[in-house]
């Protein structure tokens, strides 16, 4: 018999028969795991095991390479990110890519760390959105498909920096991209780059990381398109700073 205890928080929950569900939860030391949880389906447990739900979690399996079941039990149920649209888009979003990108079963405790303090944000209403874009950063440095923005790519100059090469990933200085411009992707200075506009900068960097999570890991480490719930969010947080001529 193969067992585990640990915190986690869910990240996804699908039904299984008529009265259990799946849950997929984040663990410090186990990842993204999934589990059978008995009844989880009745009205009392499927409050509990909503997205965003931190639990206590007793894991039990015959082999270590079957689904395995959950006893579960409330340890903090985040209610504030239900509270609020953007909240809850950005709680969707989150876990959405955390279920599509993540192996597994395979361990990312600094990327399970910075999840955790997200939702925080998220939950406590506190300015996140920068948090956020620095988040995805870090979910595609996890996954192998890092950025590199700290020296130009063609000149070595640490300084000057203003764009990103959308094959390579890495910055590109003023001066080292010469007549290319055109053809890069703007660096905001919420990376590192030029420029002060907030909300443009929080665009340009959702634009970056949008690129690489798209274009990168989606076909290459996936094989499926990006989950919608990441564009759903993107709109919602672009829409203030865009003005009256989003729709």
């Amino acid at each position: 018999m193969m067992e585990w205890q640990a915190e986690g928080t869910v990240i996804g929950r699908r039904p299984h028969g008529e009265t259990a569900v799946i849950i997929d939860v984040l663990t410090l030391e186990h990842g993204r795991h999934a589990g059978v949880v008995p009844g989880g389906a009745s009205q009392k447990r499927a409050a509990m095991l909503q997205p965003g739900a931190r639990l206590t979690l007793r894991w039990r399996a015959r082999q270590s390479d079957q689904l395995g079941s959950f006893a579960a039990e409330p340890l903090r149920m985040r209610a504030g990110l239900m509270a609020d649209s953007t909240a809850l888009a950005g709680l969707n979003a989150v876990c959405a890519l955390l279920v599509f990108a993540l192996p597994e079963r395979d361990p990312h405790p600094m990327l399970v760390q910075r999840t955790e303090a997200l939702l925080d944000q998220i939950e406590a209403g506190a300015d996140w959105p920068p948090a956020y874009l620095a988040w995805e950063m870090l979910l595609l440095d996890e996954m192998g498909f890092g950025l590199d923005l700290a020296s130009c790519a063609v000149t070595g100059a640490t300084e000057g920096l203003a764009y990103v090469s959308p094959r390579s990933g890495r910055a590109v200085s003023r001066q080292g991209a010469g007549d290319w411009a055109d053809r890069l992707l703007p660096l905001p200075a919420v990376m590192g780059g030029a420029g002060d506009n907030r909300g443009r900068d929080l665009a340009q960097g959702l634009a970056i990381t949008g690129h690489f999570l798209e274009r990168r890991l989606a076909p290459d480490l996936v094989g499926r398109p990006l989950p919608a719930a990441r564009g759903r969010l993107v709109r919602r947080l672009l829409r203030p700073a865009a003005g009256p001529q989003v729709g």
